[in-house]
C-alpha cells in the first residue's frame, strides 16, 4: 500500500470505525464499496483496505451479492486497542471503562503476586526503582511522563507475571489508563493515596511478598470502580453554587 492510499484508508477507517463503535450503524446494516468510495471520494480499493481492517476486528462481515454487513457486537474483536480506543471515544465512555477495569480487577492482582514469586530479584528491584521515578513525576505535575511510567509500570508488572495470557493484554491496560487521560476522567495531579499504593505494589514485589502485592493492586483496581462510579452520578452543587467535583477527581491507577 502507498502512503497515499495508506492516508486516504485511514481516513475511511477513523470515521466509519467510530460510528460502528459508537452504534450509529445497527447490527446487520450493510455498507456498499460503492457507497463507502462515493461517500469519502475515494476509489472502490481504498475502500476494500479499510473494511478489510474492520473484517480484521470482527466489525463486519463482507460476502459477495450481499455487501459489507455490521457484526453484532458480541462478535466483535474487544480486546483490539484499536477498537478500544473508538469505544473509549464514543457516548458509551464509562461502560467501556467498566468492562475493562474489571478486566483488570481479574488479571492485575494475581499478575502482582505471580511477579512477586516468580521474577528474579534484580527485575523485582527495577519495579521499586520504575515506581519511585513514576511517584515522583506524579507529584511534580508532568502528568504526560506519568503517563507513560504508570503505563511501563502496568505492562512490566504484567510482563514479569511470566503468564503469557497476562502479558497479552498489556497493550489493553495501556489504552485503558491512556483514555481515562485523555478523556479528562483523571484528577490534575495523581491523589497521593493512588501514589501509595502503587508504591506498596512495587515494594512488595521487590520484597518477594505476593499475598502483599496482591491485595495492593486489588486496592488500586477496586478505587478506580469507585471513582467510576461517582463519575456515573450527577454532579451536586456544592454550598457556594458551584458544580462539586465531577469525572477529574477520578484516581489515577
Amino acid at each position: 500500500m502507498t502512503d497515499h492510499h495508506r492516508t486516504l484508508h485511514n481516513r475511511v477507517l477513523a470515521e466509519v470505525g467510530p460510528a460502528i463503535a459508537a452504534g450509529e450503524y445497527a447490527p446487520g446494516a450493510v455498507l456498499t464499496l460503492d457507497r463507502l468510495a462515493q461517500r469519502f471520494g475515494v476509489s472502490r480499493t481504498v475502500a476494500r483496505e479499510a473494511v478489510r481492517v474492520l473484517e480484521s476486528m470482527r466489525m463486519v462481515v463482507s460476502r459477495p451479492r450481499t455487501g459489507v454487513r455490521v457484526r453484532p457486537q458480541e462478535e466483535w474483536s474487544v480486546f483490539d486497542p484499536q477498537l478500544i480506543r473508538w469505544r473509549l471515544a464514543g457516548p458509551h465512555r464509562i461502560a467501556q471503562l467498566r468492562s475493562l477495569t474489571e478486566l483488570r480487577a481479574a488479571v492485575e492482582p494475581p499478575a502482582a503476586a505471580f511477579a512477586a514469586r516468580r521474577a528474579a530479584r534484580e527485575e523485582r528491584e527495577r519495579i521499586v526503582e520504575l515506581n519511585a521515578r513514576m511517584v515522583a513525576t506524579g507529584r511534580s505535575g508532568d502528568l504526560e511522563a506519568f503517563l507513560h511510567l504508570d503505563i511501563e509500570f502496568h505492562r512490566r508488572i504484567l510482563e514479569l507475571s511470566r503468564n503469557e495470557m497476562f502479558a497479552g493484554l498489556s497493550g489493553v491496560v495501556a489504552e485503558v489508563l491512556t483514555g481515562r487521560t485523555e478523556y479528562d476522567l483523571m484528577p490534575n495531579l495523581p491523589r497521593p493515596e493512588a501514589l501509595r499504593l502503587h508504591t506498596h505494589v512495587a515494594e512488595a514485589i521487590g520484597g518477594g511478598l505476593a499475598d502483599v502485592a496482591e491485595a495492593a493492586m486489588r486496592a488500586i483496581v477496586d478505587e478506580v470502580v469507585t471513582a467510576l462510579d461517582a463519575a456515573e452520578e450527577p454532579a451536586a452543587p456544592s454550598a457556594a453554587g458551584s458544580p462539586a467535583e465531577g469525572p477529574g477527581a477520578t484516581a489515577r491507577g
